[in-house]
């Protein structure tokens, strides 16, 4: 069940973040946050970029790589497969350390908000949250197949 949210959670996310990188890019038209322009204030900062690279591009491919381990990890023959929830871990975590820094820079030095990117951060503490019950439940069944 964990796997089958992340990998719906992660999908939602993903568009969001493509929907934010072809803004960026000129291929979305305007940007919808509501009043304040937050969105734009964020996505156009140096904050919006990682070593040259768009941080909405960054979200999109990390959710669909979330995604599609999430999804096979919820195929019968992988329910259980500690591999994938590892792996999970593995793409998971390092999203959530990006994501604190993210949401730092947008709070305490760009003192603005932006939904969208609110969206990813609940979206990824869910996963992690997720992922981390989802190792739980493997350990039982281990402890309990012993």
């Amino acid at each position: 069940m964990q796997r089958m949210i992340i990998a719906l959670a992660s999908l939602v996310s993903g568009l969001v973040a493509l929907y934010l990188h072809l803004w960026k890019i000129g291929l979305a038209g305007s940007l919808s946050c509501g009043s304040g322009g937050g969105c734009a204030y964020v996505q156009g900062s140096k904050y919006g970029w990682f070593l040259g690279i768009d941080v909405a591009l960054i979200g999109t491919i990390g959710y669909a790589l979330i995604f599609l381990v999430a999804f096979a990890g919820t195929l019968p023959r992988f329910v259980d497969d500690r591999r994938v929830t590892r792996l999970l871990q593995l793409l998971i975590w390092p999203a959530v350390l990006f994501t604190i820094r993210l949401k730092w820079a947008e709070f305490v030095i760009l003192k603005s908000f932006c939904p969208w990117c609110a969206v990813s951060a609940v979206t990824i503490t869910l996963c992690a949250l997720l992922v981390t019950s989802d190792a739980r439940r493997l350990a039982r069944l281990e402890a309990a197949t012993d």
